[in-house]
């Protein structure tokens, strides 16, 4: 029972952080905040602003792409290493919070700016998109709490699927045919070493 409900916690957890990971990945990339003004000179703002990166997040794709880039690592790998990509799952979901914190004055503040070198009042109000980056951290940095805590006690990716580890058999005499060199090559050992282990 317990064993089953490690398997769906893995399960739910990584599924929710790859797809809040993916959401706050492209988030980044959109307008987190709109000019929120009337006239022409807001037109004006929005569209200089609209041009390149000036409204959006590039720190917080950056971070969501090293937290998606953990939850890889830690599918994959055991022990130690696993706990480390956990750690560091989290350590990069808590940063793109932050960076989703401070981008949202300095983004004000550049519209602010905008609006009175045109000479207009007004602000700027968030954007859906926006507020998928937040939601986005906070679904990843729970992941990423249940996976510290959890990591020992989920499944593994099983043994077979690891790189030779260079030991080597024993050498039991000459091969009989050219299947057992190739054999013996497919298995990651050197049929021309007569090495014993």
């Amino acid at each position: 029972m317990a064993e089953r409900r490690g398997r769906r916690g893995f399960g739910l957890a990584t599924l929710a952080a790859l797809a809040a990971g993916t959401t706050c990945a492209v988030a980044g990339t959109r307008a987190a905040v709109e000019v929120d003004a009337e006239g022409q000179a807001a037109a004006m703002v929005t569209a200089g602003t609209a041009q390149g990166d000036a409204l959006t997040m590039p720190l917080v794709t950056s971070l969501a792409l090293v937290a998606l880039a953990s939850w890889g690592v830690l599918l994959v790998t055991r022990g130690v290493v696993r706990r480390s990509a956990a750690a560091l799952a989290l350590l990069a979901s808590l940063g793109l919070l932050a960076a989703a914190a401070a981008a949202l004055g300095d983004l004000r503040g550049t519209v602010e700016d905008a609006l009175t070198e045109v000479g207009a009042t007004g602000g700027a109000s968030v954007t859906g998109w926006y507020l998928a980056a937040v939601v986005g951290g906070v679904v990843l940095v729970l992941a990423a709490g249940l996976a510290v805590w959890q990591v020992p006690a989920w499944p593994e990716m099983g043994r077979r699927y690891d790189s030779p580890t260079g030991e080597e058999r024993a050498v039991t005499g000459d091969p009989e045919s050219p299947l057992d060199l190739w054999r013996a090559m497919d298995e990651g050992h050197d049929p021309t070493d007569r090495t014993s282990p």
